[in-house]
């Protein structure tokens, strides 16, 4: 009788044993899901401050150069192109070899990058600085990480606060490149950036683990038993999966003409608005408050309560308002006020549409589907110089909100036909 007493109270603290690991392994999993993510925000906002201090000052540092408005635009058409290519490449680099590589990758892209742009002292070097933005891709790469530490559910919630990490970067790098530009001169800023970058190297090769998914379920990187990075058809094979082109193509024509808009900024601040460059990266500096303030109190709160579907159709609707609001715009003032509801529709498009498409492919794949999403900015900045040059100078600010306008109208036409129900599917 002792012996069994002894056996059964044995197997009580074994088993008690194993429960009490089990809750310890729960929550040293749990601790490094949250710092693995914290470190993917932190680094993504990083990246946003270091790209808001170039993009605010390297108008002005063109034109020291010598570089006139065309050749400004064959410059961000440079830029514009080379993300374009770089963006789904690196998503499939991401795919075999690891987030934690491609985001090295990424970083020491950057840092080349901005240390060419800070030694550029003649033209034919400020295009040759474009070269290595190819494989600059540290927000889609941030995106990857948490993609691939979130369930689901979970998914749209945390990739909406990279809205915030990307206002913290247009609040930081705008507002302290146009101040270190004014107080040290054009280039330093870029040093600045170029410091940034070195130090989120070390970042990632510390707190990002080499798998892609967190439960060992993912396979480790292994570009052996993987086709190639630059396979085109792989890249076409997750376009042609069963609802990604619709949603795709609603991604890039709903923040065309914005995109556009954006482009073309810096001439438009000076030449409509009639402000210096410290003034600009103000501006883009309210931006950023704002999209914070969206993703703090906003667009957190309608994840958790309405369907990706619903929320897709609320953002064309308000986006089409906004581009009645643009062609009336005349002044910065009115600006301001307009920044508002464009921020809450764009920042509901990106995080719905990165959501829906993410959900649409394998775990195994959705590093290829970022970098494909990544690509639609590139691609706007690649057509856009031409077509905002042409719009702004012949038809002026104006266009830009007609264009809003049109667009996101026929997409609310659209979407009301494929009758969304609550939970964001579309009825049979």
């Amino acid at each position: 009788m002792n012996e069994w007493t002894s056996l059964r109270n044995s197997k009580k603290y074994q088993e008690q044993n194993l429960k009490d690991e089990e809750k310890q392994r729960e929550a040293e999993h749990a601790s490094k899901k949250h710092r693995v993510i914290l470190v993917a925000y932190l680094l993504s906002a990083l990246d946003m401050s270091c790209l808001f201090m170039q993009i605010s000052t390297i108008p002005y540092l063109a034109k020291n150069l010598g570089l006139d408005s065309i050749g400004f635009g064959s410059l961000q058409t440079t830029f514009g192109v080379l993300q374009l290519i770089g963006g789904p490449v690196f998503g499939r680099f991401s795919d075999q070899f690891g987030v934690r590589a491609a985001l090295t990758l990424s970083f020491l892209s950057g840092s080349l990058f901005y240390l060419l742009l800070g030694i550029s002292t003649n033209i034919p070097l400020l295009f040759m600085s474009r070269i290595p933005s190819l494989f600059m891709h540290g927000l889609p790469g941030a995106q990857m990480v948490v993609t691939n530490w979130t369930t689901p559910t979970e998914r749209a919630g945390a990739l909406g606060k990279f809205g915030l990490c990307m206002g913290l970067g247009m609040i930081v790098g705008s507002s302290l490149g146009g101040f270190l530009a004014t107080k040290f001169g054009l280039k330093f800023p870029t040093f600045v950036a170029l410091t940034g970058n070195l130090l989120s190297i070390p970042a990632v090769l510390v707190y990002i683990p080499p798998r892609t998914e967190p439960d060992g379920g993912g396979t480790q990187a292994n570009p052996s038993k993987a086709s190639s990075v630059f396979n085109i058809r792989e890249i076409m094979r997750l376009m042609r999966l069963p609802g990604v082109m619709p949603i795709f193509t609603i991604k890039l024509l709903s923040g065309l003409p914005v995109g556009l808009f954006m482009i073309m900024f810096a001439v438009i601040s000076i030449n409509f608005f009639g402000l210096d460059p410290e003034q600009s990266g103000y501006l883009l500096s309210y931006f950023g408050v704002i999209q914070m303030g969206m993703q703090a109190f906003v667009i957190g709160r309608l994840t958790k309560r309405y369907s990706d579907g619903s929320l897709l159709l609320v953002s064309v609707a308000v986006s089409s308002a906004v581009g009645v609001a643009m062609a009336l715009m005349g002044n910065v003032f009115h600006f301001c006020v307009i920044a508002i509801p464009l921020v809450f529709a764009l920042a509901i498009l990106a995080v719905i549409t990165d959501s829906i498409l993410t959900k649409s492919v394998p775990s195994s794949d959705t590093g290829g589907m970022l970098g494909i999403c990544a690509s639609i900015h590139p691609l706007t900045r690649t057509v856009g110089p031409t077509i905002g040059g042409i719009l702004f100078q012949r038809f002026g600010v104006s266009s830009f909100g007609c264009l809003h306008f049109t667009i996101n109208v026929i997409l609310v036409i659209y979407l009301l036909r494929r009758k969304y129900h609550p939970k964001g599917q579309k009825r049979e």
